[in-house]
């Protein structure tokens, strides 16, 4: 059996009989199904790593250890008004966020951004916890722009905003949080060789 995740958190992941990668690669954890027993991954192809994950086939053997690292906190009461923001493929933790805030109670609002259309993933399923807004830069679907720019910013009041995605992004929400006195917690992916601190190459500069 799985053992019990929060969101937020993530697996270090490795193909066995790959000849391509040495190290594990960090991924956050998109979903669990525990009816079924299964882990879900959200995987963009960037790399060797993912690449020799994105080609095995059922049967294959996965050299995984997890959970790793620190999830979101849950909210002090199921009446305050979350914001789940995400961009690109940093929408990956926020669908297991949003299944464990529904557990709680909560309904929180999904602000989601990606380039295109095409590239806004699982809506069908963000949908099924909360409502779903949305941007892409070339205007195919939501609002044209990013998702700081969204006009939802303005017209609705939050308690907590959780955010993962670009970097950039995710310092512009922390900022507009901030200025607005709103509490926010952000997921910070970096590569890591060790996934639990060792190595030091998951240190971010503050």
């Amino acid at each position: 059996l799985l053992p019990e995740m929060i969101a937020g958190q993530f697996a270090e992941i490795r193909v066995d009989n790959s000849q391509a990668t040495y190290l594990r690669r960090p991924i956050s954890i998109h979903y669990i199904d525990r009816q079924r027993n299964e882990l879900w991954l959200l995987v963009q192809l960037v790399g060797n790593g993912t690449k020799s994950l994105a080609q095995t086939k059922s049967g294959d053997t996965i050299n995984a250890m997890l959970p790793l690292g620190n999830g979101f906190s849950m909210p002090k009461s199921p009446s305050q008004k979350l914001l789940l923001i995400g961009g690109g493929v940093g929408i990956a933790p926020l669908l297991f966020l949003g299944e464990q805030l529904a557990r709680v109670g909560s309904k929180p609002v999904f602000l989601l951004g990606a380039r295109s259309e095409k590239d806004l993933l699982q809506l069908d399923r963000f949908t099924i916890y909360g409502d779903v807004y949305t941007t892409t830069e070339d205007g195919t679907h939501g609002e044209k722009g990013y998702v700081t720019q969204h006009s939802v910013l303005d017209k609705l009041h939050f308690d907590q905003i959780y955010t993962c995605g670009p970097k950039p992004m995710m310092k512009a929400i922390a900022q507009y949080a901030k200025a607005n006195s709103i509490s926010c917690e952000v997921s910070l992916e970096n590569t890591m060789a060790c996934g639990i601190g060792a190595c030091l190459c998951c240190v971010e500069n503050t």
